[in-house]
């Protein structure tokens, strides 16, 4: 068994929201699928998994949504129906990344596609903060090692107060108390 630190205590049971976590390992889904149980959470996910024999079947079925990033229009379609699985009172899962960290120095750089998803929706952003679990499992691994695990989610942000235009502002806002505080659990 792993040692594993989980702070949900900002999250609201009743309340609808987009997530977006950071990403270091295969672990990183499974982990937060079992935390955030029995939400009902749709991920936003590469292209490339649904196309997996049976696994990619079983996600897309699920109601996880495919973006495919080599192609703006589709992408674009992906973030409309991120969207309407929102306003259906789904709460999104995404990993603003958009791949798994092998620097585990800092966070990576934010793609903007999560930030619009999360604008559209108008929903409360919830930054979860994951640490260790690229220690645990490292990208190009197979067998897991043992390192202690810290999930953190921080204080809801209201969308309100960003427009559409204020979408790089946004990104930078969140990059910046993500990485702040994965920088702070990393040195505890």
């Amino acid at each position: 068994m792993l040692p594993l630190d989980v702070d949900l205590s900002e999250l609201d049971p009743e309340q609808t929201y987009v997530f977006m976590a950071n990403h270091q390992s295969q672990l990183d889904i499974p982990l937060l699928t079992a935390l955030l149980a029995p939400r009902k959470v749709s991920f936003v996910a590469k292209q490339s998994l649904f196309k997996i024999p049976v696994f990619g079947a079983a996600i897309k079925a699920v109601g996880h949504i495919s973006i495919d990033r080599s192609n703006r229009r589709r992408a674009m379609k992906s973030i409309e129906s991120a969207v309407q699985k929102a306003q259906g009172g789904r709460s999104i899962m995404i990993y603003p990344e958009g791949t798994r960290a092998e620097d585990l120095d800092n966070i990576q750089e934010f793609k903007i596609g999560g930030v619009i998803i999360a604008l559209k929706t108008g929903l409360p952003v919830v930054p979860i903060v994951l640490s260790g679990t690229g220690e645990v499992l490292p990208k190009h691994r197979l067998l897991l090692r043992s390192a202690p695990l810290k999930v953190k989610a921080l204080p809801p942000i209201d969308t309100g107060k960003y427009t559409m235009k204020d979408r790089e502002a946004f990104k930078d806002d969140l990059y910046k108390m993500m990485n702040d505080a994965y920088l702070e659990m990393r040195s505890d």
